[in-house]
């Protein structure tokens, strides 16, 4: 199972609001404000899970005028555990207050 930092639960809920529906990358960044740098690691974890299958964009990219495109998918398992991730799911903490020299905050 992926760690569920707040990173990965705001992928996992993007990808819960439509299961069914394959994503693209950029999209997927456009989506939860993350950078590429974030997202493209967490889906490469969430593929090596079982959650997401992921496939090339069947497009010439000369004819489309860009790249083609890698669209995700979130599998039958994937949507059951990050479901059930949703629902275990307890906030975050916020990291502790570092005291300052002298004991102050």
């Amino acid at each position: 199972m992926p760690r569920m930092t707040l990173q990965v639960r705001l992928v996992l809920d993007l990808l819960l609001t439509e299961p069914g529906t394959e994503r693209f990358g950029l999209e997927i960044v456009d989506g939860t404000g993350l950078p590429p740098g974030t997202i493209y690691p967490i889906l490469a974890r969430l593929e090596h899970s079982g959650w997401l299958t992921s496939r090339w964009e069947d497009v010439d990219p000369h004819e489309a005028g860009r790249p083609r495109r890698r669209y995700y998918l979130l599998t039958a398992t994937g949507v059951t555990e990050a479901r059930a991730a949703a629902v275990r799911g307890r906030p975050i903490p916020a990291p502790a207050p570092r005291a300052l020299p002298g004991g102050a905050y």
